[in-house]
């Protein structure tokens, strides 16, 4: 398999998701602790927090990066096992004489 090694880019993507989920995390335990700990213990309340109470100046920015990153970390990472999987099943070159 040729081309860019997709588990990197992975790993990129997961860091600057992992950026932006800890600035909505911030963010929500400076407005209290109830929603803070609701923003890190419950995974769905993240991004309905995100759209309906973060207020940044960058917001776009922040809830653009952490929803596309997260959902390239996830596809980069499945593609990338899905090769490395692929690179193990080969069967094992026949050896000489």
């Amino acid at each position: 398999m040729g081309g860019v090694p997709l588990l990197p880019l992975a790993i990129l993507f997961a860091v600057i998701a992992l950026g932006c989920a800890a600035t909505l995390l911030v963010h929500a335990f400076q407005r209290s602790v109830g929603t803070g700990m609701m923003v890190l213990l419950i995974p769905c309340y993240m991004p309905f927090y995100a759209f309906s109470q973060f207020e940044h100046r960058r917001k776009g920015l922040i809830v653009a990066g952490f929803m596309s990153c997260t959902v390239l970390a996830a596809v980069f990472l499945g593609l990338g096992l899905h090769g490395v999987a692929a690179l193990t099943a080969r069967p094992p070159l026949p050896s000489g004489f």
